[in-house]
């Protein structure tokens, strides 16, 4: 208690001075508009700011919840379009064909979302690692998706996890076609460009342009048909010169992928079993 004594004795004149700081600052807000109006206006952008950078800090810190949230809600989108693009085919009505998700016709498959947690790009037999495994319904030969198009197929699974092959893997071959053709092909990724794979045997008789958009046939039990793969950047002819060689720029950016869905077809167990009998 002395020293606060001794303290406040020794530092009077400060502590006076302040005072009548504050004394004088409040007799000049106070009793003129002008003073008054400009420390209003100033508090209040000092405030606005203050408050605005505690809403960005918030803001940040629920991004994932925002996330999770927008990735739900664009799955049940997705699940309605398939659906009323499937009644106005029924009804014979035009529609545009959505070379999407939205293709995907509701009760036909099921759609599961995932996140990738692990990615490679410069092996010879890329693979993806996603956090999501057999306890939320995906398994293997599933395909695998992002907003843009096919990402690759399910691998292994674990519980809680899966791997997927990568379409930059050279066990990875998957039917494709060209958009309003029916005649179709297979698309292999070479090594090296992670932005380029070939679509081979696709036959000399076939029709298409540079530009043209290349979607999955559907001749599988993985992929329905009309899921996005890529454009046609360049052309050849193969070796044995019976067929086209297709240099395809893929839709899928594999340096970034992120938020994937994986695509379950019903029914696909069931045909498995039966195409093992033949």
């Amino acid at each position: 208690m002395q020293n606060l004594l001794n303290f406040l004795l020794k530092y009077n004149y400060w502590f006076l001075f302040l005072l009548l700081e504050i004394a004088s600052f409040v007799l000049l807000f106070r009793f003129n508009n002008y003073q008054q109006g400009v420390f209003f206006s100033s508090a209040n952008g000092v405030a606005g700011k203050m408050y605005d950078l505690s809403g960005s800090v918030s803001s940040y810190f629920h991004l994932k919840d925002v996330n999770e949230d927008l990735l739900d809600r664009n799955v049940w989108l997705e699940q309605r379009i398939a659906s009323l693009e499937k009644t106005l085919k029924e009804r014979g009505m035009d529609s545009v064909a959505l070379r999407s998700l939205a293709d995907i016709q509701a009760g036909d498959y099921t759609i599961y979302k995932a996140n990738v947690i692990k990615n490679s790009l410069n092996r010879a037999d890329n693979y993806l690692t996603l956090d999501k495994g057999e306890d939320a319904g995906i398994r293997p030969e599933m395909g695998v998706v992002d907003a843009n198009g096919v990402v690759g197929i399910v691998y292994k699974t674990s519980a809680h996890y899966a791997t997927v092959i990568s379409l930059l893997n050279s066990k990875s071959s998957i039917s494709c076609k060209i958009t309003g053709s029916d005649y179709f092909g297979y698309l292999k990724w070479e090594y090296g460009d992670s932005q380029y794979a070939y679509m081979r045997d696709l036959p000399r008789h076939a029709e298409f342009n540079l530009g043209d958009t290349v979607v999955t046939s559907g001749y599988s039990n993985v992929f329905p048909a009309g899921i996005t793969v890529g454009t046609v950047a360049d052309m050849s002819d193969s070796h044995d010169g019976l067929s086209y060689l297709l240099k395809i720029k893929l839709a899928t950016d594999f340096g970034k992928v992120g938020d994937v869905r994986v695509i379950a077809r019903t029914g696909q167990e069931e045909q498995k079993r039966l195409e093992a009998q033949e």
